[in-house]
């Protein structure tokens, strides 16, 4: 009997799915287990494997096609077993996503056609003749093609995948490749072809398909900005004793501590005194959160990911550290989990690091507040009547007029802005 796989929800938001890589073709023989297929979601690229064991009858939709949540995307069954009824019950009144797509293929060589066009970004990855011995590992869009296993054994010896011959299914990197693998000789480098510019008086762009991640941020944001009541406050906050604790606990930490760190414990600590804004907006009511879950703003190629340090309040400096760069790597490299993205009640985004001084940011749904902070900046303050050189930072409050008011952010900051001038008070 033919059984179905639909397209999963693969994360809270995610409403369709990519296609980045097809491990089976209609026809194949599959088992309990066996990897079918790589779908991008809006937060991470993830395995979809087989339930059952028989023949791939059907196959939704190609590679790098887009599919909603809970259409369909594979029937597996009995060699030769009709399956035609099947297909049509499932497509509803919405055969488009799901629509065989073995004729889709003609039209795509066009792009080949538009002689003007800087960068064949768009271009099939079959299409692509030639050139250095990774070609059949990366995608049209980039992404390297390997398994999870395979992808955590090259961080952990440090190998470059863009490096690695993939052996398996459609070029995948796989276990063994990475066994097997021989660092290259270092070759001369030569100084970067540049590319070339566009004839003077000559319109020219380039237009890339928008990416899971950023249809979700897109609607996501647009929803809080448009639907919440958004106000800022904004307060400065004198990190010179900060700066001297840091110092003195890196030379004790086993981890790195870094200011952002000291900023996530110090919201954590402040909001178990300010409960009202560690809650959420659900329409016909507010939940106000008891435990405490830090999201943490990452910036990553396509957008932004936020993983989630749990109990951030009841956990050291060193543990929070500890977690947060675990967190941003996994972020980075498109492998967190739901459990890591799932569950805040705050969230922080940090662009510091980037120089900026100061600046607002939307609020992360379903949270009702979202911190803002800038870099440290060396200004001359007045201490005691005199000016005096001091490292300042501003801090930026949104918080969603619905759940929060004026005077509970105000409150909120000034014991924010008390435990980082005083850092040993948030250690006790």
């Amino acid at each position: 009997m033919a059984e179905v796989i639909e397209m999963p929800r693969l994360s809270d938001t995610m409403t369709e799915g990519v296609i980045a890589a097809w491990h089976v073709k209609k026809g194949d023989k599959v088992s309990n287990g066996d990897l079918l297929a790589e779908v991008e979601t809006d937060k991470a690229t993830m395995d979809v494997e087989s339930f059952f064991d028989g023949t791939v009858l059907y196959i939704g939709v190609e590679e790098g096609g887009a599919l909603p949540v809970g259409q369909l995307l594979t029937i597996i069954g009995d060699e030769g077993e009709d399956v035609s009824a099947l297909i049509e019950s499932h497509k509803g009144g919405d055969a488009a996503p799901a629509a065989p797509k073995e004729e889709a293929a003609e039209p795509a060589p066009e792009p080949k056609k538009e002689e003007a066009a800087p960068v064949k970004q768009e271009a099939p990855a079959t299409a692509a003749p030639a050139a250095t011995t990774t070609t059949s590992t990366t995608t049209a869009e980039g992404r390297i093609k390997a398994s999870p296993l395979a992808k955590a054994m090259a961080k952990e010896q440090g190998i470059d995948l863009s490096n690695v011959q993939g052996s398996g299914d459609n070029g995948r990197i796989v276990k063994r490749d990475i066994e097997n693998y021989t660092p290259p000789v270092a070759q001369p480098q030569s100084a970067p072809a540049a590319a070339p510019a566009a004839p003077a008086g000559q319109e020219s762009f380039v237009e890339t398909r928008v990416s899971q991640m950023r249809k979700t941020i897109a609607r996501r944001l647009a929803e809080s900005k448009f639907s919440a009541p958004h106000f800022y406050v904004t307060m400065e906050i004198n990190m010179g004793k900060a700066v001297e604790v840091r110092k003195q606990l890196n030379e004790l930490s086993p981890v790195k501590i870094s200011f952002n760190d000291m900023v996530i414990k110090a919201v954590a600590v402040s909001l178990r005194k300010h409960p009202d804004l560690n809650s959420a907006w659900l329409g016909d009511k507010i939940r106000k959160n008891h435990h405490i879950h830090i999201g943490m703003a990452v910036a990553v190629d396509e957008g932004l990911l936020v993983p989630v340090i749990r109990h951030a309040d009841t956990k050291g400096l060193s543990t929070i550290a500890e977690e947060s760069k675990r967190l941003a790597g996994m972020a980075r490299e498109r492998t967190l989990q739901p459990s890591d993205w799932e569950g805040n009640t705050f969230t922080v985004s940090n662009l510091g690091m980037f120089g900026v001084e100061e600046f607002t940011a939307i609020i992360n749904p379903p949270d009702a507040c979202i911190l803002a902070i800038g870099g440290i900046i060396d200004k001359p303050i007045i201490e005691n009547g005199e000016v005096v050189p001091g490292k300042m930072m501003k801090v930026t409050l949104s918080a969603d007029h619905r759940v929060v008011d004026g005077a509970m952010g105000a409150q909120f900051l000034q014991t924010m802005k008390g435990l980082l001038e005083d850092p040993v008070r948030m250690l006790i």
